[in-house]
């Protein structure tokens, strides 16, 4: 069983910058993603690392301006969102499952969730 706790979520400007953090309960090595989900919409892929943290994969909606990494070590994943646009508002979800042998992109895919962090960006 892995518990996962996010950290990091607040109220920034546009154009400002937030770092969340995902810290798991025991081996953290798997395979995390973080997905995002704004009132009324559905949950969303926004983007994902290996295992090893030698491949990450992005949503064309933040690709460029998110960045995603880990340090299996202490346990975290981490999501690094600059230049935030009032879009990017969303309670924010870290992910993992412990099988890999591709790339996923759909909640279903995930067993392991964390509870959520609010992020706000305002215009």
């Amino acid at each position: 069983q892995v518990q996962l706790v996010e950290s990091g979520g607040g109220l920034v400007q546009a154009g400002g910058s937030l770092r969340l953090s995902c810290l798991a309960s025991g081996r953290a090595s798997y395979f995390a993603g973080w997905f995002r989900q704004a009132p009324g919409k559905e949950r969303e892929f926004v983007a994902a690392i290996t295992a090893a943290g030698s491949n990450t994969y992005y949503s064309d909606s933040v690709k460029g301006r998110f960045s995603i990494s880990r340090d299996n070590a202490k346990n975290t994943v981490l999501l690094q969102m600059n230049s935030l646009k009032a879009e990017d508002t969303a309670v924010y979800y870290c992910a993992m499952r412990l099988l890999s042998t591709g790339i996923y992109y759909y909640t279903t895919q995930y067993p392991y969730w964390g509870q959520g962090t609010q992020v706000t960006v305002s215009s």
